[in-house]
């Protein structure tokens, strides 16, 4: 693969940022990768993090993409609620050859008629939530449905990243690349997953996204109503 290929990142306030810079890292280095950071406008982005990002272009200056990709969020909740950012994920990004997301990422694609009886994804605080945009939840890092793929939370989005590379540009890069970042994880703990993770643990993770999801649920309500 050494053709142009565009990659546009949908980007917008309150996002997380790993969400989205662990899969620009790896797909960057995609042989003939064009990357673009969209936004609305290309006023800095701020994340949930503290740093900020700056837009390489508009929705309106971008048309075509090879591969869309929708990071997710806290500020998920105001971008499906949001026409224009819907229209521009609708018509440019359910055109692109590959429509992929990674965490609460699914949701806008979901909002924007995308994950319509498709397999998908997503941070797993919020996976039973994922037939409320019309998808069919399957529990796994990484989830392709056709030309659709998602994956699942924050730090999936790189291995969702190589699966990807691995399809458009085979083992070999793949690999060089995983060596190249030295993607070689080896946390100190096995609690990465709601499956694995002391139930302590996973008890007050529960009580702390209890309120953030009545939040969210909200936001769906609405988007049935609108719908």
């Amino acid at each position: 693969m050494s053709a142009r290929f565009d990659i546009g990142f949908v980007i917008f306030p309150n996002i997380t940022q790993l969400d989205f810079t662990g899969p620009l890292q790896v797909l960057s280095r995609l042989p003939g990768a064009s990357t673009h950071i969209l936004a609305r406008t290309r006023d800095l982005v701020p994340t949930d993090c503290g740093l900020s990002l700056a837009p390489t272009a508009t929705f309106s200056e971008c048309r075509k993409l090879d591969l869309i990709c929708v990071p997710g969020g806290f500020g998920v909740d105001q971008v499906i609620e949001d026409a224009e950012t819907l229209a521009f994920v609708r018509d440019v990004g359910g055109a692109a050859r590959h429509i992929t997301s990674v965490c609460t990422g699914a949701f806008v694609l979901g909002a924007a008629g995308l994950l319509q009886d498709r397999r998908a994804t997503t941070h797993w605080a919020y996976h039973h939530l994922l037939p409320r945009v019309g998808a069919i939840p399957e529990h796994s890092r990484v989830v392709r449905d056709g030309n659709v793929v998602t994956g699942g939370g924050v730090t999936a989005g790189i291995d969702f990243a190589f699966t990807l590379m691995r399809e458009l540009a085979g083992d070999d890069v793949a690999q060089a690349v995983q060596l190249a970042l030295e993607y070689d994880p080896a946390p100190p703990f096995d609690a990465g997953s709601p499956i694995r993770a002391p139930g302590d643990v996973k008890l007050a993770m529960d009580k702390r996204y209890a309120p953030r999801l009545a939040e969210f649920e909200a936001v769906l309500d609405r988007l049935a109503q609108d719908g």
